[in-house]
């Protein structure tokens, strides 16, 4: 299934199927905040440090199934496959985007 997707999160998705953080600066903000596995990661270098990490545990891929928007956020919906327990499993994106970049995303 293919959805259109603004650009920052087209690239976001892309850039993390192929768990390539040379992008990062394409996607967030500076000072863009990730909440995900209830931990806060703020500003790009940090960010980074978490795509990496992430790729590395989980080798994980995501297909966004699903965009909608509610209250000025993004919230594209993906099935995630990986080498976790349950694989794959569905989760929610929560994004926020100010002057076409990530503000702020919100894995749930």
């Amino acid at each position: 299934m293919s959805i259109e997707l603004p650009a920052p999160i087209d690239l976001y998705f892309a850039s993390e199927n192929t768990h390539d953080p040379s992008t990062i600066e394409m996607c967030f903000a500076p000072d863009a905040i990730v909440r995900d596995e209830g931990k806060a990661i703020t500003g790009l270098a940090a960010i980074k440090i978490w795509r990496v990490e992430t790729g590395e545990k989980y080798h994980h891929t995501i297909e966004p199934l699903s965009v909608s928007a509610l209250g000025g956020k993004v919230i594209v919906r993906g099935e995630i496959a990986g080498q976790f327990p349950g694989s794959p499993i569905r989760l929610d994106h929560v994004f926020e985007i100010e002057s076409g970049r990530i503000t702020a995303l919100e894995i749930r």
